[in-house]
């Protein structure tokens, strides 16, 4: 009797262990995964990618492959993963430094996105202005002049793995047509090439670039802040009240200056005063103003 008792319970104990073999660990009510077994999404993404030092071709990438697949003179028109990206610190027009990709092309951050923790909300006609720097599961990061501490992959909500640098996902512009080109630069007050650190490219030390940004500005019609004058403040991009007139500016931090309305056309970061705008080419010309 203990016997045949003793062997009802081994195996009612078997069934139970093949049960939750067959659950694969999931509650059986809601389906949801254990959480120790279930890291996260981005951590999960980054460990199944490959990160190298160096560029694509010190590493002997395949030609045609990856980034170098975006042939200079055509512009990128829908995000595609690779199966390798590269990020090179580098000089593209002004903007000195600046990531670029294996083809030369420059990398760009926006402003609405966000960086702790990383997202994208770039998606549908956004994303084919600007499409995403994509790369396959299990692809390859080729780091030139970036730490790899400061790259990262972010999960875009079609579920494609796009990179990150500074925490911040990055982007090309569709109007840059050749390695070098910077035409996505100061795009409506809120795109700026990417630094290697993650910061907007082209901003004063304790500007833009992540420090002090000014939330005022005053616009004097006469060098050295002579009357008239006009006050703009608040966030964002600002229209000036008086068009092509102001000779000087005071401001307590950094700003960006358009020579167009609604943040268009020329523009200029400025940090701090300016006693003579004809000292940066921006005299009777301002139009507008970012703050940011």
């Amino acid at each position: 009797m203990f016997s045949k008792r003793f062997g009802m319970i081994a195996s009612a104990a078997a069934a139970s262990a093949l049960l939750l073999t067959a659950c694969n660990g999931t509650d059986a009510e809601t389906g949801a995964a254990a959480p120790a077994s279930s890291p996260a999404a981005g951590q999960d993404s980054a460990q199944q990618l490959n990160f190298l030092s160096g560029t694509a071709q010190q590493n002997k990438a395949q030609p045609k492959t990856g980034d170098w697949a975006n042939d200079p003179g055509k512009p990128a028109v829908k995000p595609v993963a690779k199966k390798w990206v590269q990020l090179s610190a580098s000089k593209a027009g002004t903007l000195d430094p600046v990531v670029v990709n294996g083809a030369g092309f420059t990398l760009y951050r926006f402003d609405p996105d966000d960086a702790k923790p990383s997202k994208s909300n770039c998606n549908g006609a956004c994303a084919v202005t600007w499409p995403p720097v994509v790369v396959a599961p299990g692809g390859k990061i080729f780091i030139d002049g970036v730490k790899k501490s400061d790259v990262g992959v972010v999960k875009r909500d079609d579920g494609s793995l796009q990179v990150t640098v500074g925490g911040w996902p990055v982007y090309r512009f569709s109007k840059d047509l050749k390695p070098g080109d910077t035409n996505g630069q100061g795009v409506g007050g809120t795109w700026f090439g990417v630094t290697p650190d993650g910061k907007k490219a082209g901003a004063p030390a304790g500007g833009q670039g992540g420090g002090k940004a000014a939330t005022s500005v005053t616009l004097s019609d006469e060098k050295n802040f002579g009357d008239p004058s006009e006050g703009l403040a608040g966030s964002g991009c600002k229209n000036v009240g008086r068009d092509n007139s102001a000779s000087s500016l005071q401001a307590s931090g950094s700003l960006k200056i358009w020579s167009e309305k609604n943040c268009t056309g020329k523009s200029k970061v400025v940090d701090g005063d300016v006693a003579d705008l004809n000292t940066i080419g921006f005299d009777n010309t301002i139009s507008s103003v970012f703050f940011g």
